[in-house]
C-alpha cells in the first residue's frame, strides 16, 4: 500500500456516522478513487457535506476494491479534529493535500533546514552559529546544531552507505 495522491478525483457518498466511507461513484468530469488512486493505497482525502455544516480532513485507505475508505487518521474537522458523525444527506469525497502536511511557510530564513517532526509534521531548524555542526538530537528523533569540537572551518559531512 502507498500513499497516493492525485489531481481530480471526486465522489459522493450518503454514508453516515463514524466509520468507513462507501464510495457512490465519481462526480462529472472527475476521476473515481479506483482510477486515480488505486486499490488498497492510502490517500489525503476531505469529505464535505454539501447541505449541513460537517466536514472532514485526513489520510485513508481505500479497501481492495476502492468501495471505501477507513478513516485512519483526521486531521482536521468540523468536530474539534475528530472523526465526524456525518447525518444523512450527500457529501463530496475527495483527493487533497492538507495544509499542515506541506513545507510551505516552514523555512522562514536563509539557511533554514527543513525535516519532518516526530508527528510527522513539517519542522525547521534555524540556520547554526560559525564553527556548529549538524547533529541528531539526544532522542534521536531530529537535528540540532552543536559546537565543532576541533573543526576550524568548512562544512563537514558524514555519510554511511550500505553496500
Amino acid at each position: 500500500m502507498a500513499l497516493v495522491l492525485n489531481d481530480r478525483v471526486k465522489e459522493t457518498t450518503t454514508t453516515t456516522g463514524t466509520g468507513a466511507i462507501t464510495l457512490a461513484g465519481a462526480v462529472s468530469s472527475f476521476e473515481t478513487f479506483a482510477a486515480g488512486v488505486g486499490n488498497s493505497n492510502t490517500t489525503y482525502y476531505a469529505i464535505v457535506h454539501q447541505t449541513a455544516n460537517e466536514f472532514e480532513v485526513g489520510l485513508g485507505t481505500l479497501n481492495g476494491d476502492s468501495s471505501t475508505i477507513t478513516r485512519t487518521t483526521v486531521i482536521s474537522s468540523s468536530n474539534s479534529d475528530s472523526a465526524v458523525n456525518f447525518s444523512s444527506g450527500t457529501k463530496d469525497v475527495f483527493c487533497t493535500f492538507p495544509a499542515s502536511k506541506t513545507m510551505d511557510m516552514v523555512l522562514t530564513g536563509q539557511g533554514d533546514l527543513a525535516y519532518a517532526s516526530a508527528a510527522n509534521t513539517p519542522a525547521r531548524l534555524g540556520i547554526g552559529s560559525a564553527g556548529q555542526v549538524l547533529q541528531v538530537n539526544s532522542g534521536g528523533n531530529a537535528p540540532e546544531w552543536a559546537a565543532s569540537s576541533g573543526v576550524s572551518a568548512g562544512f563537514v559531512i558524514a555519510m554511511s552507505v550500505a553496500l
